[in-house]
């Protein structure tokens, strides 16, 4: 079962970050339409004998690359918003492919060298108190894909083993110079609460090569995390043979 807290320390973080506003939608697909949009070493990790895919915008607060001290300012906040997929990689452990990285933040591009799927758009975040609403927004430059929702954060929740499988993740794999690389992260666990979708409209998914959904998804919300670290990327051992 997937862990509620992290499964590793990172002492020596790469970059530190605040998770701040972030929704989780999640769709349920058939398993091989998302297994043929992973690289060889991945498979799909499947709950209730499904692939899942995940929207999850949020806002990046108070980035500090490696060497940055406490004492000076992070980059500027920004939206950034991530189609993700389950996995377990070479080793069986389980992670997060990124089938795409939507991003408010140019120097964000940069990690493209670790193989991260990352690409620069117009995305907004806003919240509308009166009306207990979250709005996100955002278009790859050029205009397309582009995506628009509309929230409503309910109460806290207990989280299930289903909660907890679709949002506790403590690794993101992607893949360069042939091989699979992992990216340790760790953070306290989500505060989890119910939400509701007033509006949603987005192409990421049929960008990234999947259907569309057509399912209702399944909605969390996050006031965030405030503590996370993540690691240097290493390669993965490889896959162990047959004894």
């Amino acid at each position: 079962m997937v862990a509620y807290g992290a499964e590793q320390r990172v002492r020596v973080p790469a970059l530190r970050a605040r998770w701040l506003t972030q929704t989780f939608v999640h769709w349920a697909f058939p398993t091989d339409q998302v297994q043929a949009l992973l690289p060889e070493g991945l498979v799909v990790d499947e709950y209730d004998g499904a692939a899942w895919v995940s929207l999850t915008p949020f806002v990046m607060a108070d980035v500090r690359p490696a060497g940055v001290p406490a004492v000076m300012p992070g980059l500027p906040s920004f939206a950034e918003t991530n189609l993700r997929t389950y996995v377990r990689g070479p080793d069986g452990r389980d992670g997060l492919w990124f089938l795409s990285i939507e991003v408010a933040c140019p120097v964000m591009l940069g990690a493209r060298a670790i193989g991260a799927p990352y690409n620069q758009g117009r995305l907004s975040v806003s919240s509308d108190r009166p009306a207990n609403a979250v709005s996100y927004a955002g278009s790859r430059w050029g205009g397309a894909p582009s995506y628009r929702l509309v929230v409503r954060p309910g109460e806290p929740i207990a989280p299930t083993d289903r909660d907890v499988w679709l949002t506790s993740r403590w690794r993101a794999y992607t893949r360069r110079f042939g091989m699979v690389w992992e990216t340790p992260v760790e953070h306290e666990p989500w505060p989890l609460s119910a939400a509701t979708v007033d509006g949603l409209e987005e192409t990421l998914t049929t960008a990234a090569g999947l259907p569309a959904p057509t399912a209702e998804p399944l909605v969390h919300f996050s006031p965030g995390v405030r503590h996370v670290r993540l690691g240097l990327s290493r390669p993965c051992p490889p896959r162990p043979g047959p004894s």
